[in-house]
């Protein structure tokens, strides 16, 4: 059992105590006990859930668990929506949606004269991107040139296969789900890093440099404060830290409030949106481009498609992170009257509005700067709260 239900089972005993005032208080609370337990065994049935192969595979009649070639199939099917959906996101993000929140906090207009409300700048930019040739500068390290444009998005599509998008759209739920997504997503780290060395251009090299330093500076205290959710959800599977915070944490006037990881833990969900902020290289941590400093980064030597797959992964990451925040801390695709799969992407859209917010409103901070507020601030809060989360489960258990 959990220390999270530990903790939700003592309060409902408690409860059931008081309401006895003292009569028959053992049997209240046995009977609370054995509700508790009920519930409990229930919500861990919950967490499983099925995969959308299995959903998928029970709609067309095949059963719940088809023959493996099915399966593949079925996954495919999966694998290609979950795509379509997040590509899409990216393009209206990347293209139309940064450009009117950046005006929007600047008192621009932005785009507004291709179709309707500017809309078709979508297709206009992809199709001048796209028709761009692809130059190749000289004396580049052509391999790794090639290759690193695919992993950056890459990595962040592969991370999406373990996330719980509710409405029965999840790819995958291995017991390892927790570990998967983060190690799904520092794979960019190295495509970063490949783009700058192979480009033969030192603004591309430094840009590769300050990625590769950022990201180790920041994924560390990421990871350790996402562990200090998984300490009190007492799981790293996906789907049952996602029906771990389904719990009512406190009903207060007859409004009951979840138990939200962000709840539960506010400073652990500071401290990952911070960290996460880097990791996907918005301001006031967008060193490893610096438009100012270093023309554009790690990408300044790419265009035509290369361009469009390394800016389409910047913002699939940036996604990426919202679904991770969104799975850790504000209970997944949990939400009353709207389907899962709506709560989920509207709480991807809030951290990605967050993440533009600080884009226009926080000025950059020097590399030094960024260097050392992440080994030296957020790496030690990070593991303070970690220590600070055990010490209370373990009282709570």
């Amino acid at each position: 059992m959990s220390p999270s239900e530990v903790l939700f089972q003592a309060a409902n005993a408690s409860n059931a105590t008081n309401a006895t005032n003292g009569t028959g208080g053992a049997n209240a609370t046995g009977a609370a006990n054995a509700t508790n337990a009920t519930n409990a065994s229930a919500g861990g049935a919950a967490g499983g859930g099925q995969t959308f192969p299995e959903t998928l595979s029970q709609l067309l009649g095949f059963g719940a668990n088809p023959d493996p070639g099915l399966q593949f199939i079925f996954g495919i099917v999966g694998a290609s929506l979950i795509a379509v959906i997040f590509l899409t996101f990216a393009a209206v993000g990347g293209i139309w949606g940064k450009r009117k929140i950046t005006a929007a906090f600047t008192d621009r207009i932005a785009v507004n004269r291709v179709g309707p409300f500017g809309l078709l700048i979508i297709v206009a930019d992809a199709v001048r991107l796209l028709s761009k040739e692809v130059i190749i500068p000289d004396s580049v390290d052509r391999p790794a040139f090639d290759i690193a444009p695919f992993l950056v998005p890459f990595s962040a599509l592969l991370g999406f296969a373990v996330i719980p998008l509710g409405s029965g759209l999840q790819l995958a739920d291995p017991e390892t789900g927790f570990v998967f997504v983060f190690a799904a997503s520092s794979i960019a780290s190295l495509g970063l890093l490949m783009s700058g060395y192979a480009s033969n251009n030192k603004y591309s090299f430094l840009g590769g440099l300050r990625a590769l330093a950022q990201n180790i500076a920041y994924e560390i205290p990421l990871v350790v404060t996402a562990a200090s959710v998984v300490v009190f959800a007492g799981t790293l599977r996906m789907s049952e830290i996602v029906a771990m915070q389904s719990e009512a944490l406190v009903t207060i006037a007859g409004v009951s409030i979840p138990s939200w990881f962000a709840f539960v833990n506010p400073f652990a969900f500071v401290l990952f949106l911070i960290a996460n902020l880097a990791e996907v290289g918005r301001n006031p941590f967008d060193t490893p481009e610096a438009p100012g400093e270093l023309v554009a980064g790690y990408m300044t030597e790419y265009s035509g498609a290369y361009f469009v797959l390394l800016y389409l992964g910047e913002f699939l990451h940036i996604f990426l992170g919202g679904a991770i925040v969104a799975t850790l801390f504000l209970g997944g695709p949990a939400g009353p009257v709207l389907p899962g799969i709506v709560w989920m992407l509207l709480k991807i859209l809030a951290v990605y509005l967050f993440t533009q917010w600080a884009r226009s409103a926080i000025p950059r901070v020097r590399i030094d700067q960024l260097i050392e507020i992440g080994w030296k601030g957020l790496l030690v809060m990070s593991f303070a709260n970690l220590v600070l989360t055990a010490i209370i489960v373990g009282f709570i258990a």
